[in-house]
This record gives structure tokens, sequence and C-alpha cells, in this order.
């Protein structure tokens, strides 16, 4: 599973603005964001288990990730949805990356799965379960979790929805500071009002904080290797800016 927030081309200086809380099994390998080898240039983490990533920006400015998705009808021997993800941010757009996902999602390869894709130009989240569906991402704040987009009836949703929205996020500064408080905030004594999930088995494994901006000397990237409510943001910008200043 996952918690993914996106603030789409609504502050004045960068169109895509993102949290996600990974939320996966304590004991699944992994290795946190770096520059990988290849092109285009992607900065992403990696799941050592198979492979592949939840979280990447490509040099192109092209955000992808995926979530979990209930399926009803899941393949005996399905192939990684990290592997896919990662492969997304193998191609120059957004819009090509969506038309990937259909395309492999048809195949009946994988087990449920969203995939989130967005640049500049256009954005999708596209469900990859019974059915598979595009849904755009308009102007605004989009929050997602195994899911649908924006699903008033999803408590969680909408009791992170209510805690981003208590300041005006207007400005990356302002959606950093407010989204790094939401999504390390613990659950309290009787185990309810958190964002972070806790268990003894899984739970938030990672966080992630995104800035895109306009130019890349100003893009952010800041990254908790563990759950942020008992982890400290590590900022990782300049991975992201050399990676967004590679020659295209």
């Amino acid at each position: 599973m996952c918690l993914l927030a996106i603030q789409y081309k609504t502050a004045r200086d960068a169109p895509i603005l993102v949290a996600q809380n990974r939320e996966e099994r304590f004991d699944r390998p992994s290795q946190p964001p770096r520059i990988q080898s290849g092109r285009p240039r992607v900065v992403c983490g990696i799941d050592r288990k198979a492979g592949g990533t939840w979280f990447g920006v490509n040099q192109h400015g092209m955000f992808a990730a995926v979530a979990n998705r209930p399926k009803r009808s899941a393949p005996p021997e399905p192939r990684s949805r990290g592997l896919l993800c990662r492969e997304l941010l193998g191609v120059r757009t957004a819009a090509e990356a969506v038309d990937l996902a259909v395309k492999e999602l048809e195949t009946g390869r994988y087990d449920g799965a969203n995939y989130v894709c967005a640049d500049g130009e256009s954005g999708a989240v596209v469900y990859g379960g019974d059915l598979i569906n595009v849904v755009e991402l308009k102007p605004g704040l989009h929050l997602l979790t195994n899911g649908n987009l924006d699903d008033r009836s999803d408590p969680r949703q909408e009791f992170v929805r209510r805690l981003l929205t208590l300041q005006r996020l207007d400005s990356s500064v302002a959606f950093l500071a407010v989204a790094s408080r939401t999504f390390s905030r613990k659950p309290d004594a009787t185990g309810k009002r958190g964002v972070v999930v806790t268990g003894n088995e899984r739970g938030t494994v990672s966080s992630s904080l995104l800035s895109l901006t306009g130019r890349s000397q100003n893009a952010i990237y800041q990254y908790a290797p563990g759950s942020p409510g008992d982890t400290s943001y590590e900022d990782l910008s300049a991975l992201l800016r050399q990676v967004l200043s590679t020659d295209r």
C-alpha cells in the first residue's frame, strides 16, 4: 500500500508537489533513492527483491509512482508492479507513460495497482484493478491510497486532506512544510488519528517529498529512510537537480 498526496498545477512556483508514504513489509529489502544507470537519467529507490521502484523522477521532469489496488482475479505468477513503474520512468512524457501503463496492464500479467504519472503538461492515475481506467489529474490537491483517487468515503484520505488544508498550499515551501508534518504524524494513544502505519510485520517503511519547479535548480527531493515519525528526512535535492539538468 501507500499514501500519496499530489498538489497539481496550483502552486505558484511548482506545478508538481508530491508527498508519499510507502507501506510495505519491514523485512523487504530496498535501496534508497539514487541516480540509476542508463537513459533517460532517473532518480528512484529500488526494491531489491524484485528490482522495481515505487517512486521516481526522470530527466524530463516526469514523475511516476505505484500503489497497490485490490483485484479479485490475480495472475498465478504476477509480474512485479514496481518493474512496470521503473519502465514508465523510461519514457519522455506522462502521456506516454499512461499509454504504456494501460498497454501493460491490459496483458493481465499484474496484480492490482494504481499508477500515477505526471509532468508539467499532463497527469493521470491509471487504475489497474478488475477494470483498467484512466483518471485525469485536474489542477488541485489529490489524495490516493489503495482505491480510487479522491475517494470521499475513504476516512484515511479525508483525515489527511483536512490536515493538509489547514493552511494554504500555494507554494512549494508551504506544501512541503505541511506535508512533512502530516505524513510523519504518529497514531495517538488509542491507535487512531495517525498517518504513519505501525505494526509488527508491515507498516510505513519510508517517505518522500517532492517539488518539481519550473527551474531544475530549485527542485526539492526529501526522503526519510524509515517511518517519518521516527526518521528525519534527508535532503536528496542535489541528486534530483543533477538528473533534471541532464542534456536532453
